[in-house]
């Protein structure tokens, strides 16, 4: 099993301050993601690609690899995270090492369970995917999704749909951003790409102290009901 997990983590968070280590119910909240990706047993490798010595330094602390540190170009805001798993798989190769098998793990995942993880590995080998990742299910037809288009007066996005039953609406998925399974030689940009459903109480993006709060109330509700049975 040659799997390689890359966790990337770059100091600049600018919404949430150094939000990637920031303490989440007792540990900075990368270290969640770590210890899932170690205790997986999925793979050989993990490691974190980050340009922040802090951040590499709690890294290892909680058990993962940083054998390099990320380039100044793949540390700003604009660069995406396809650029980062390039520089990864570029940095690996040059060292003489490959693997067949790539899955990042966002930094900011506590919500992450192993189950799903080895769920997307299954899916990815299964289907011979060039990648996957977990998506949820908007709640509420987005074919019904409004506009405010004046001091507060609303119209419909697609007026058509306006007599339309939601149980004849074609369901719609958002990215869950917890993770994504891929080939080592496609990275982000193969295009065979799939996905598994999971529940929103599994994940939440965190963008905003609120979205943080948001991910704590779910983390303790996993606890104290296991909700993903």
């Amino acid at each position: 099993m040659k799997n390689l997990a890359i966790i990337p983590a770059r100091g600049g968070s600018k919404r949430i301050p150094r939000k990637n280590i920031r303490n989440f119910l007792g540990k900075p909240i990368i270290a969640y993601s770590i210890e899932t990706a170690l205790e997986s047993g999925l793979f050989e490798e993990v490691m974190v690609s980050t340009d922040d010595d802090e951040i590499a330094e709690v890294a290892i602390k909680y058990g993962a690899k940083v054998p390099f540190m990320r380039s100044k170009e793949n540390a700003d805001d604009h660069a995406t995270l396809s650029d980062v798993i390039e520089e990864v798989k570029e940095s690996y190769i040059s060292y003489g090492k490959n693997f067949e098998h790539i899955c990042c793990i966002l930094p900011t995942s506590p919500l992450l369970n192993i189950s799903v993880l080895e769920d997307g590995y299954t899916f990815l080998k299964k289907h011979n995917a060039d990648s996957v990742k977990p998506v949820v299910r908007f709640s509420y037809p987005i074919q019904r999704a409004l506009k405010i288009i004046d001091e507060g007066k609303v119209e419909m996005i697609w007026p058509e749909n306006a007599r339309v039953r939601s149980q004849d609406l074609e369901s719609a998925y958002y990215d869950a951003g917890q993770f994504y399974w891929m080939k080592f030689t496609e990275g982000l940009v193969g295009t065979d790409k799939y996905a598994i459903e999971i529940s929103e109480l599994e994940c939440q993006d965190i963008d905003t102290i609120e979205d943080w709060r948001m991910a704590e109330l779910k983390f303790k509700l996993r606890e104290n009901n296991d909700f993903h049975e």
